[in-house]
């Protein structure tokens, strides 16, 4: 993480600042400049010792309260420290030295009370580079990227040589989707120490993202020419094919594969590169040996799918969706459902309960009443017993409450599946996908309805439709990755004892 004692300006200010101070009504200048001096010369036990005794004798002067303040940090007594700066803020709120000594050790210790005292100080001194450099750090740290982008960049040239401070910064902007300054950013970053191959990894994500493949390739030059791995070829060949390189992603794709051969993400980015150029079989063919290491890996079965059904091999896609779905059964689980399981750790009895509490103060919830109809369908209720008719009635009423519920009509859809409604099934299906053209498991449910009906006429189109909405939704999940990978290190190198 960043180290919090990288910025050190304030306790420099603050002697010099005490040289030509106007409040010596409770003291005299002697005084003071003897205690000034012992601060600047860093003697804080003498500093200590002839603060003591004008301050017992002007308890209300803000000066001396600091001075004291001072020479407790000095001595690492921060505590003690602490304690003088604040009974100086009680007789001065507006104190700047008192104000700069306090938020110095609250920032040290990487305390959120540094946060209300750095911004005192910027209503006070708006343009402030330290103020904004250290308030930048401190919501960083705390995950507050909106509000933290806005004070490291008025932090100006403070953080040009820290390299972590940057890094925290180019994260920021990237969960802002500021992806064009977190490049320029990650550029200096990189600049600063060229031999980092992961800031250069870093770097070269954000350009194939911001769609600057040449200056990728460049990037990630130094890594292909030295042995790379897995992340750096499935970097380059992104890179390569978004710069119409396709033989080269090909063969960085498959020089990838061949180091980390369980990979199911390298067998995706084969797919959807020979289905970008029709070369089907031959992406086929990889899925396949990738099937073959990771047999229950519902992605490579999307993917197969996609494939087949670009050949017109219908029933052969409809196989591997259907094996997909029965290895992931969550993509058929609502987002809302979704939440509610991960809430109680996938527990789907304890998420049952809650729901069902829930009912029993507002029984006309449409909400709870399809959420409730989901979690029995996730639990595998099966025809004919209590728990599905209940799922059903569920279902039922939430339609009938709110028809543009349509996650409710998806639920719906999949009881009358099970229950052999399939009229019933296809109905809801098509009501689903009216409210959400998206939907890619009612989508699948209405192929799976037509085809128990004998309605066989529309399924090829419904599958290419489900094929087109799966690789939308596998390019969304590739950039999401790269985001990630960028995201991931939120925790930068340790800073320097130096100033940012």
């Amino acid at each position: 993480m960043i180290e919090t004692r990288c910025i050190r300006r304030y306790c420099a200010l603050l002697i010099p600042f005490f040289f030509f101070s106007s409040a010596l009504a409770q003291t005299s200048r002697e005084r003071i400049d003897a205690i000034a001096t012992a601060l600047r010369n860093q003697e804080f036990e003498k500093a200590l010792v002839l603060v003591g005794p004008p301050l017992r004798e002007s308890p209300g002067n803000a000066q001396l309260w600091t001075m004291q303040g001072v020479a407790y940090s000095g001595l690492g007594q921060k505590k003690e420290a602490l304690a003088s700066f604040h009974s100086a803020l009680k007789i001065a709120p507006d104190y700047i030295p008192a104000l700069q000594g306090a938020a110095q050790i609250e920032f040290d210790a990487g305390h959120a009370a540094a946060v209300p005292l750095l911004q005192h100080l910027l209503r006070l001194h708006p343009a402030d580079a330290t103020s904004h450099g250290m308030l930048a750090v401190l919501l960083y740290q705390q995950g507050n990227c909106k509000a933290a982008a806005p004070h490291f960049e008025k932090a100006g040239a403070l953080f040009d040589e820290k390299a972590d401070a940057l890094h925290a910064y180019a994260t920021c902007l990237v969960r802002l989707q500021q992806l064009e300054k977190a490049r320029s950013v990650f550029e200096r970053t990189l600049a600063m120490n060229p031999s980092d191959d992961h800031e250069r990894q870093l770097l070269a994500s954000l350009q194939v993202m911001t769609h600057e493949p040449q200056d990728a390739i460049v990037t990630l030059t130094p890594l292909l020419e030295h042995q790379p791995d897995p992340g750096t070829l499935e970097l380059a060949s992104a890179a390569y094919e978004d710069a119409g390189d396709t033989d080269r992603a090909v063969s960085a794709l498959q020089q990838a594969i061949l180091l980390d051969p369980t990979n199911v993400n390298l067998y995706l980015d084969f797919a959807a590169v020979s289905a970008a150029h029709q070369s089907f079989q031959v992406g086929i063919n990889v899925v396949n040996d990738g099937i073959g290491l990771q047999p229950r890996s519902a992605q490579l079965y999307f993917a197969r799918g996609v494939l087949y059904i670009q050949l017109g091999k219908y029933d052969d896609a409809q196989a591997d969706f259907e094996k997909a779905y029965e290895l992931d059964p969550s993509q058929s689980l609502s987002v809302a459902a979704q939440g509610l399981a991960a809430a109680d750790a996938n527990d789907l009895d304890r998420a049952l309960t809650t729901v069902q509490t829930k009912l029993e103060k507002k029984p006309n919830d449409p909400i709870l009443l399809y959420l409730e109809a989901d979690v029995l369908a996730q639990k595998g209720s099966e025809p004919g017993t209590s728990d599905f008719k209940r799922a059903m009635r569920s279902a039922k009423r939430a339609v009938a409450l709110r028809p543009g519920l349509g996650p409710a009509h998806a639920v719906l859809a999949k009881l009358y599946l099970q229950g052999g409604q399939y009229t019933e099934a296809v109905d809801q299906c098509r009501k689903a996908i009216a409210i959400d053209p998206k939907d890619r498991t009612s989508l699948y449910r209405l192929v799976q309805a037509l085809r128990k009906t004998g309605n066989n006429s529309d399924i090829p189109s419904l599958l290419k439709r489900l094929a087109v909405l799966r690789q939308e939704a596998t390019k969304e999940d590739r950039e999401h990755s790269r985001f990630k990978l960028v995201e991931g290190d939120t925790e930068p190198a340790p800073a320097t004892e130096s100033q940012p």
